[in-house]
């Protein structure tokens, strides 16, 4: 299988100062991959660097199968991103946007356009000025551009910035809709743990310019999967439970990991001591608590 993106053991260098060091990640075709990293991982400079702005120091980018350093020309054309905000021309219309910029691509046919205002479900609003629209619809429009040559790869940096929740969940829903109704492999960079969890297949975590772990979002929750419990005598339990597994303490709460092979067996050893459990269960994992034990706690950007 051609990855749409393939990143191999790149490396940034400014001054005497290593930015990126070593990252290596691959997307699929019809996969939403989550790129995050703390402020000052590296995530936006690694962006730039896949999307042709700076220039790596060594290592390799392949999109769609094409040398971004060998084959630039080739690999772009099967590009399409947004960094940060789109920029439109908010005195023409949607249209007239995409109008002008598909002009500076040949290749881009008058056909293309209805196809992509189809796409992204802006046929009723397409031809009203651009200032008139919400954020939503301008992030919209901004992916109807980034669309126009058809590429394979598709990288949104923070797209759900400055969105209601509404827009947030619209948002994710359309991004997940690309990637499988058009098998478009989309990279996502976004400070919303809880976002990227809901949307994403795979994560990338960057810390301090190296990938601490890469991998699907459902592999990357099994580690974080916990035992809650509340028992009484509270200390007597505790002692108990560390004699057998790791023992975490929040707030007269009790967290040991989940093991569905021996959590039955600790709760009959608790019985059998005269330790009372007034609760135990599966704590639902979250991107965010590993978030933060991959990368000493630090905080998105």
């Amino acid at each position: 299988m051609t990855y749409a993106l393939s990143v191999k053991n790149l490396k940034k260098t400014i001054g005497k100062k290593e930015i990126i060091k070593g990252v290596s990640f691959d997307v699929s075709p019809g996969e939403v991959f989550g790129f995050l990293g703390p402020n000052g991982a590296g995530k936006t400079t690694t962006i730039r660097m896949i999307v042709g702005l700076i220039k790596p120091s060594s290592g390799s980018i392949l999109i769609g199968g094409k040398d971004l350093q060998s084959s630039f020309t080739e690999a772009m054309k099967d590009l399409g991103c947004i960094v940060e905000n789109p920029e439109l021309y908010p005195y023409l219309t949607g249209y007239e946007n995409l109008e002008h910029f598909a002009r500076m691509d040949p290749s881009i046919s008058k056909e293309r356009l209805p196809e992509v205002i189809k796409l992204v479900e802006m046929e009723n609003r397409i031809h009203d000025k651009v200032r008139t629209y919400s954020l939503g619809m301008r992030q919209r429009l901004g992916i109807a551009q980034a669309l126009l040559g058809n590429p394979k790869l598709l990288i949104l940096d923070e797209p759900t910035n400055g969105l209601d929740p509404a827009g947030i969940r619209e948002m994710r829903e359309f991004i997940r809709f690309l990637a499988v109704k058009e098998k478009l492999a989309v990279l996502v960079s976004s400070h919303l743990l809880s976002e990227i969890q809901l949307m994403c297949d795979s994560v990338a975590i960057l810390s301090k310019g190296k990938v601490v772990s890469v991998d699907s979002v459902q592999s990357l929750l099994a580690r974080q999967e916990r035992m809650i419990w509340h028992v009484s005598p509270h200390e007597k339990g505790k002692k108990l439970l560390q004699q057998v597994t790791s023992v975490e303490e929040h707030d007269h709460t009790l967290l040991t990991p989940y093991d569905e092979t021996l959590v039955s067996a600790w709760n009959r050893m608790l019985i059998e001591h005269g330790v009372e459990i007034k609760e135990m269960k599966k704590r639902l994992p979250a991107l965010e608590d590993l978030f933060l034990e991959l990368t000493g706690g630090e905080t998105i950007d």
